[in-house]
């Protein structure tokens, strides 16, 4: 799976688009970085940047617009409303998909320490990157602003984590900039049936983290209610990392609860939709719909999904396709406008449209282009489609069970091995495109030009580590179709029996994967140079088909037992 880290710095000039361009195209100089967006501020003089690609495109990326920044803005003569210290005054890296916190915060770290060392830029890291507690707060590390730059940078206590701790030309003009790794926040809207603000501000204050200040009696007029200290009491709200506002948008003639999710690890949409919903009907009110501001990763529209599938007791195991449907529909995020999911999810917008997928042709064109003279795609991508559809029949036959009439109390049993079954069929349906990317990538190898000795051994090792590849390949498929299986296996005993059959054909696809993809292992195997490899893992194949053979046999004695009574 990909990874994706989001990046969202933010540069100390807003008013002079030809610098922002100049910064942006630094940026896009990087090979497979989407720019999503660029959103400039007069009156803070401040621009906020996003964009979004593979972990290390992305710090490079960052690390050439912080350079052009540092060229470009002279932070002495800066102004704006906005605090700020530095012509890139922060840097965040959010992990979109498949990248840990931890591994955002490493990358956070390499970005920082290479800005400090090659730019001579005093560097701070924050939020989840930060070295100790102090400095996880961008407050903390900002506090002054550029103005106070000069003296704090000196001191043991704000001594910068990478770059010079020292006062220069060099410093008073890039100033200082934070680095850090945090959580995706998602700007999110729910719409209520009331042009009330007062009433939606009232829903926003229940909900919110930092709640509302307590009073006596009257809890809109009373006296606020103060501690030792003389601050104001508070009365938390539901939602931890929630901020929430109430107002009234006339363009829709309703109000709405305006809401940023800074942490939807913590708190995610369907749970901030489900907590207005209940606070508004506390107060007489109905959250009508939402409003989804920005992008939003894929995981959080298929976990909001699944949420709502498990509360009506369905099948989680479906397409992301049909779970992306339901969480538009129960979240009503199609209330307002209509909500494409090609251009609100983030590793849809970033996905590459123009390159060519088998997966993406309808069945006739993939027979078509397979009975073509080229001889791609071929033996291992029909091995690796062939388990795919085996794994798919073993999780539709686990989502007719799942609601089966008197099979109610077990929904969720079946749901389980629906998912795992999409797990399998899922990953072998990206085989298809590997296997034949695998195979072009031999051709490419061996086309490499063999004039001179040198050209001769960089061909030769191409056509290696190209064999290597194309070896992995339908070994991964034969894994996956031989332990798609297990799901099979499942569903002929305990799953609906009248599709019984459904799951003697899924056995038979699964087995004939593992053998079509160990030919293909074969093949490519005679013509790889590196013995102890090729015969480990040989070796591996010839496993994997033995044990497939056996529980084939032992799905189809239970189905045609099943099937005879």
């Amino acid at each position: 799976m990909k990874k994706i880290i989001e990046c969202v710095p933010n540069f100390s000039e807003g008013r002079d688009l030809s610098i922002i361009k100049e910064i942006t195209n630094a940026i896009e100089s990087v090979a497979e970085i989407s720019l999503l967006d660029v959103d400039p501020g007069k009156a803070t003089n401040r621009t906020v940047v996003t964009f979004v690609g593979e972990p290390e495109r992305v710090i490079e990326a960052a690390f050439r617009g912080i350079k052009r920044a540092a060229e470009l803005i002279d932070m002495s003569k800066h102004h704006g409303e906005h605090p700020r210290f530095g012509a890139t005054d922060v840097c965040p890296l959010v992990p979109v998909a498949n990248v840990t916190m931890e591994e955002a915060v490493e990358y956070a770290r390499k970005l920082a320490e290479r800005v400090g060392k090659e730019l001579d830029i005093p560097v701070f890291c924050y939020e989840f990157a930060a070295f100790n507690e102090k400095r996880r707060s961008l407050a903390n590390c900002r506090s002054g602003g550029y103005e106070a730059l000069k003296e704090r940078i000196t001191t043991a206590e704000w001594k910068p984590d990478f770059g010079p701790n020292v006062w220069s030309e060099r410093v008073a003009g890039s100033g200082a900039t934070a680095i850090g790794a945090r959580n995706f926040l998602v700007a999110y809207n729910v719409n209520l049936n009331t042009t009330s603000t007062r009433r939606a501000n009232a829903i926003a204050f229940d909900i919110r983290e930092a709640g509302r200040v307590l009073r006596e009696g009257d809890p809109v007029t009373g006296k606020i209610v103060t501690d030792e200290n003389g601050e104001p009491v508070r009365i938390p709200g539901t939602l931890k990392k929630t901020r929430a506002i109430g107002w009234y948008i006339e363009e829709y003639g309703i109000a709405q609860i305006s809401i940023n999710l800074t942490d939807i690890t913590v708190t995610p949409v369907h749970v901030a939709f489900d907590e207005v919903s209940e606070k508004a009907r506390e107060r007489g009110i109905r959250a009508t719909g939402s409003e989804l501001v920005g992008l939003i990763p894929l995981r959080a529209m298929l976990d909001a999904g699944k949420y709502f599938l498990r509360k009506q007791q369905r099948s989680t195991g479906i397409s992301d396709e049909e779970i992306i449907k339901i969480a538009v529909k129960s979240l009503g995020l199609d209330e307002l406008a209509p909500f494409d999911p090609k251009k609100k999810i983030i590793e849809y917008v970033i996905e590459d449209k123009s390159a060519k997928k088998l997966i993406d042709m309808t069945l006739a064109q993939f027979k078509d282009e397979t009975a073509s003279e080229s001889p791609a795609p071929g033996g291992g991508s029909i091995s690796a489609y062939a388990g795919a559809l085996g794994a798919a029949l073993g999780s539709m036959v686990a989502n007719l069970s799942s609601h089966k009439r008197g099979w109610d109390e077990r929904w969720e049993e079946f749901s389980d091995w629906a998912e795992k079954g999409k797990v399998y069929h899922s990953a072998l349906l990206k085989c298809v495109d590997e296997d034949t990317a695998a195979f072009n990538k031999i051709m490419a190898a061996i086309g490499l030009p063999k004039a001179s000795e040198q050209e001769k051994n960089e061909r030769k090792q191409a056509i290696q580590v190209a064999t290597k590849n194309a070896i992995e390949v339908p070994l991964k498929v034969m894994q996956l179709a031989h332990d798609s299986m297990e799901v099979l296996l499942a569903m002929a005993e305990t799953g609906n029996p009248n599709s019984v059959s459904d799951v003697g054909v899924g056995a038979l696809c699964a087995r004939t994967a593992v053998e079509g993809a160990y030919l293909n292992v074969k093949i490519n195997a005679a013509g790889f140079a590196d013995k102890k490899f090729m015969d480990l893992n040989l070796k591996k194949a010839e496993v994997l088909l033995r044990s497939a053979k056996e529980k084939e046999a032992e799905i189809l004695k239970v189905v045609h037992q099943k099937i005879e009574g």
